[in-house]
């Protein structure tokens, strides 16, 4: 396993992040190439923001769905 991931790598998981809980592994190397990559540290802002942005309408969602 190499070390530094790519920001396609990167990106990836900040994505996938929103769904299910990065390992301790993946958690660091994600925290690693954020630390030196200034585009990803915005992608992942721009995630965080978009997440919150959301949890209304999931909630709303949820609750006026039903069962699938």
């Amino acid at each position: 396993m190499k070390p530094l991931l790519s920001c396609k790598e990167s990106a990836s998981l900040l994505l996938r992040a929103n769904d299910v809980p990065l390992s301790m592994v993946q958690k660091a190397r994600v925290r690693l190439h954020l630390a030196i990559c200034g585009a990803c540290t915005n992608f992942s802002k721009q995630v965080k923001f978009m997440g919150k942005a959301m949890g209304p309408w999931r909630g709303y969602r949820d609750e006026h769905d039903g069962p699938a």
